[in-house]
């Protein structure tokens, strides 16, 4: 069986790195990342893999060549490139995408920290059949998992990771063995929430919110120390625009105006939600890091952003 790997991230290089060991035949990796650095190019010059540029995939007439090829399996490993239905159809048994949230509640990007801003308690990883839609196709394999009171953006996604790589396992040693036993449950048109590239919120701070709320967008956010794709929660302070990265909640109830500053300390302030204090340990400030009690002093009333 020779697979086709469309790969990106960390996830990419996991599953290349689990296909060879296991003696799996990769008939070429499609990826954008450059061959130095900890990537999935790398990784596949590392060990002699064809590498070709992921664009490939949009290239109806890319299915041709995985015929000639003869792949069976494209496998998409966190690759957002849209591909073409023709290069879906092209391997002799079938395409299949993984995908961190579950299916059909949540298609689209960035689902878990969708998740974790909607106070979900429960989340879970997917791989399913690609059929040429956004996330439509029937689902083969999935796993289900509580999210925590601590998880972040990130956290969550790394759980979505570490979760999908034996799902990925289990799919490739099913079709190589017996690849009519595939499971494809359809999904329910009706039960479907899409999420493009919106941030909730436009990204804004609403004090006057519940605390849970508030810091459940926080936690959405969080990506650090990398990126997030959400941007960070932003408040205002006059002119100056206040960005929240990292929040909790304090189980304290208060009842002054939403955005009031209330005590500092070295773990940071408390400010006012629409029914309990959270507290605030680490703040950017018109766009650089910033100590919370440097910068929030007692009394002043953070607005919301925008």
């Amino acid at each position: 069986m020779k697979i086709l790997l469309v790969a990106e991230e960390a996830a990419g290089i996991h599953v290349l790195r689990a296909l060879l060991r296991d003696g799996r035949d990769v008939g070429a990796v499609l990826t954008a990342s450059e061959p130095s650095g900890p990537t999935v190019a790398a990784a596949a010059v590392e060990h002699g893999c064809t590498v070709l540029p992921s664009t490939r995939v949009k290239e109806p007439e890319f299915a041709a060549w995985m015929r000639e090829q003869e792949i069976d399996l494209l496998l998409n490993i966190h690759s957002l490139y849209i591909v073409h239905p023709e290069v879906v159809r092209a391997p002799t048994i079938g395409s299949f995408n993984l995908h961190p949230g579950p299916l059909p509640h949540y298609a689209g990007l960035n689902v878990p920290s969708w998740a974790i801003y909607s106070g979900e308690g429960r989340h879970a990883v997917t791989v399913h059949w690609m059929n040429g839609g956004l996330d439509t196709g029937a689902v083969a394999y999935s796993s289900s998992f509580e999210i925590s009171q601590e998880d972040t953006g990130l956290s969550l996604s790394l759980e979505c990771v570490k979760r999908g790589l034996p799902l990925v396992s289990r799919l490739v040693e099913v079709a190589t063995t017996d690849p009519s036993s595939i499971p494809a449950e359809g999904q329910d048109p009706g039960s479907r929430r899409y999420f493009g590239r919106e941030v909730p919120q436009g990204g804004n701070l609403r004090w006057g919110e519940p605390a849970r709320r508030v810091v459940d967008f926080v936690r959405a956010c969080d990506y650090g120390p990398f990126p997030s794709p959400w941007g960070t929660p932003a408040a205002r302070l006059g002119r100056r625009q206040v960005g929240v990265t990292r929040a909790s909640l304090t189980r304290e109830a208060s009842s002054q105006t939403p955005g009031t500053v209330a005590r500092s300390d070295a773990d940071g302030v408390r400010v006012a939600c629409a029914d309990e204090w959270i507290q605030v340990t680490r703040i950017s400030v018109d766009g650089k890091s910033a100590a919370p009690a440097a910068v929030l002093e007692p009394g002043i009333v953070l607005e919301d952003g925008g």
